[in-house]
Formats: structure tokens, C-alpha cells, sequence
């Protein structure tokens, strides 16, 4: 193998861990399971077979050990998994959004809450929230399996227990109602919506993904790459479920900083910025952040006036 630089990955969030090239050796110390997924491309650098979802989860296990302290962390067959130093940017740049209304330093320790809408079975944005900056989060889904998987990576790294809790949205129609209670008070919320309109757009979504790592054509996308209906679909796809959350968001002003969530498709958020004038949002901020060929946007927004933004005590 040739020695390669070492070349940092300027899109991603300056403070990531994930800037530079995978430094397999460290990771096969911590994680050796790791180990039969990595071989030398053409090009004589150490790789995976990023459209192999065995060699992906064994990747994110290996760097949530490494760099996250989590012990031991899996996932269910067909939930999606999630690209580790992606995530882990949303959540430095919610930190830089933090620190914009706190003169200037990320505010961090539990006591400063996020609300998860979404989690997945992968628990990652709490997990990569708590390991970074020692934030406490409330998770929620609709679905009681990523719940019980979630529940299953707590109770295997035990440091989660206290900073990470957990609740089903049992009415799929909603997304703040009957989880935010008059008493929470949130520094944040997160969200990566479903993306797709349809199960049919998903399938296809997913087919050129893998058609793109692998130069085939595949019958069997959701093999490939997994998700289940709620996490890849829902009726109206990404621009209805922001809508539909920003709509409930006025009802909870006062009780979180920012509201935030993820922007797929560049042409919904001339919709989206309407939506949230109209509205009567305070501020709005887009930040827009790239990860390899996959370029999406963070979308902030709040209600609060100048005043009870000074006032608020991180």
C-alpha cells in the first residue's frame, strides 16, 4: 500500500473527528470486527464496501467506540444506519448556533436538553450529542421497535441512562404534541425527516445510491441500504412533514431556542421560509452542509423576541 496523505475533508464541520481519512489501524485496536470489511482499493488506499450494510454498521461500530465511548451499539436488519460524520456535523453546527446567543461559547452539560423528533433505531444524534458536549436529550418515534433498539443501547452503555430519555409518539398525526409538557424547556430540537413522498420514491432513491457506490444496477435496494417506511417515506414527503412541524412549533414559543431540522432538496426551502414568515417566526437561519457528493441544508428557526433571548439561561 502506498503511503498516502492524509487529506482532510474541508466540507465537513471544523471540529469533527471524521476530517480526515479513516485510520483503520486505530479503529481495528478498538473494534477488531472490523477488520474482514477492509481491503485496498484500486487506488491502494484502505476502504469499505460502503454499499455492504454489514461492513457500514461495523464502521460506525468501530468509530463510535473509538471516538464516542460507546461499548457496544447495533442495529436491527432494515433500519437505516446512519453516516456517523454527517451526523456528528449537524450536531457541531446546532453547538455554533448555541453559542451565536451566548456570547460566544457552546454551552455544554446536561442540563442543556435537545429533543430528538425521529431517533431511529440508531439513537445517534443523542448519542453523538451527550459524547461531544455532555448534552441531555428527549428521543422520540412512532415506531415501538427503534424504541425497544434504542432502550437495548442504553442499557448497554450505562453512561446513557441518566442523559437520554426516551418516548413514543403514539399518534402518528403529531410530532411536539404530547411530548413537549408545560414544564420542558429545550435549548434545541433535532430532526432528519423522511425525505420521500412515497415507498415507491424511496426504492428508487435507494436503487441509484447503490447503482452509484457499486456502477450496477440492483433489484434489491432496501437490502442494500435499509430504512423502514416511516424513516425513508411519509404522505408529502419532506416538505409536508417540515410544514406539519412548523405549524406545531408556534404552540411551543417560548419553551425551546431553536427549532431545527434537516433540508433535503434545495427547492423546498423557498416553501419553507414562506411557511415560517407567515407564521411569525422571529429568526431564521440556514446553514448548509456537505458531506462528500451530498449537499443538504440545516433550517433554524425561533420564536423568541430579543428580549426573552437575552433572558434565556443556558
Amino acid at each position: 500500500m502506498k503511503n498516502q496523505p492524509n487529506i482532510e475533508k474541508s466540507t465537513l464541520h471544523p471540529r469533527n473527528n471524521h476530517r480526515s481519512r479513516y485510520d483503520f489501524e486505530t479503529l481495528y485496536l478498538k473494534s477488531p470486527e472490523l477488520k474482514p470489511f477492509v481491503f485496498i482499493n484500486e487506488h491502494e488506499i484502505e476502504t469499505i464496501d460502503f454499499s455492504n450494510p454489514e461492513a457500514v454498521k461495523s464502521l460506525n461500530k468501530a468509530l463510535l467506540k473509538t471516538y464516542y465511548g460507546i461499548l457496544d451499539w447495533n442495529l436491527p436488519k432494515d433500519y437505516l444506519c446512519p453516516p456517523i460524520p454527517g451526523r456528528a456535523d449537524y450536531i457541531h453546527y446546532i453547538a455554533d448556533l448555541l453559542a451565536e446567543v451566548n456570547d460566544g461559547i457552546i454551552p455544554t452539560g446536561n442540563e442543556i436538553m435537545g429533543l430528538d423528533i425521529g431517533v431511529g433505531a440508531n439513537c445517534i444524534y443523542p448519542i453523538l450529542g451527550n459524547a461531544i458536549y455532555d448534552w441531555s436529550f428527549v428521543a422520540t418515534d412512532i415506531n415501538s421497535s427503534a424504541i425497544e433498539n434504542c432502550v437495548d443501547i442504553i442499557e448497554k452503555n450505562p453512561h446513557l441512562n441518566e442523559v437520554i430519555s426516551l418516548q413514543q409518539q403514539l399518534n402518528s398525526r403529531f410530532i411536539f404534541k404530547d411530548i413537549i409538557q408545560p414544564e420542558d424547556k429545550f435549548a434545541f430540537t433535532i430532526c432528519n425527516p423522511p425525505f420521500h413522498a412515497s415507498k415507491e420514491e424511496a426504492d428508487k432513491s435507494s436503487s441509484r445510491k447503490v447503482s452509484n457506490l457499486t456502477q450496477q444496477k440492483t433489484a434489491n435496494p432496501i437490502l442494500n441500504f435499509g430504512g423502514q417506511n416511516n424513516e425513508l417515506w411519509c404522505d408529502g414527503g419532506e416538505l409536508s412533514f417540515i410544514t406539519q412541524m412548523i405549524f406545531e412549533s408556534v404552540k411551543y414559543p417560548k419553551q425551546c431556542y431553536w427549532f431545527t431540522t434537516l433540508v433535503s432538496k434545495k427547492d423546498h426551502l423557498k416553501s419553507i421560509y414562506k411557511t415560517l414568515n407567515n407564521v411569525g417566526a422571529a429568526t431564521i437561519k440556514t446553514i448548509e452542509m456537505t458531506q462528500g457528493q451530498k449537499i443538504s441544508r440545516l433550517v433554524a428557526w425561533t420564536f423568541l423576541s430579543e428580549k426573552q433571548r437575552k433572558d434565556w439561561k443556558f
